[in-house]
């Protein structure tokens, strides 16, 4: 279950390292199209919390990776990080076909890290 915990902390990081990308891309080129051309405002509109979605796109996938990385040693402490991973996902972008699956391997991650048996240190 740890092995499988790793596995998918990982995969989410993947496909939440390209929602990151482009949301916080997203926000930097709207910023830049609406100082360089004009009416680009009409077209393009900017996100309502800004900050929210550049620090989530660095910091969730980071969560995971830690998370996943985590799995076999520390199994609270890595099953936290990637269920408070896919919850910050959730919080910033919402869930939709583009964050359904970070989401839902971190959270599904997290929890099989959690419900693993056996000691986190070896005897």
């Amino acid at each position: 279950m740890r092995n499988a915990g790793l596995i998918l902390g990982i995969v989410a990081v993947l496909v939440g390292m390209l929602v990151g990308f482009f949301s916080a891309g997203y926000t930097v080129f709207v910023d830049w199209i609406s100082t360089e051309v004009q009416g680009a405002d009409q077209v393009f509109s900017q996100v309502s919390n800004v900050e929210l979605i550049r620090a989530v796109s660095l910091v969730s996938p980071v969560l995971a990776l830690a998370g996943g990385a985590m799995a076999h040693s520390q199994r609270w402490l890595g099953g936290g990080l990637m269920l408070v991973s896919a919850a910050g996902m959730v919080l910033a972008f919402g869930f939709n076909v583009f964050t359904m699956f970070p989401v839902v391997m971190a959270a599904l991650g997290g929890l099989l890290v959690l419900a693993a048996p056996a000691p986190d240190t070896p005897k």
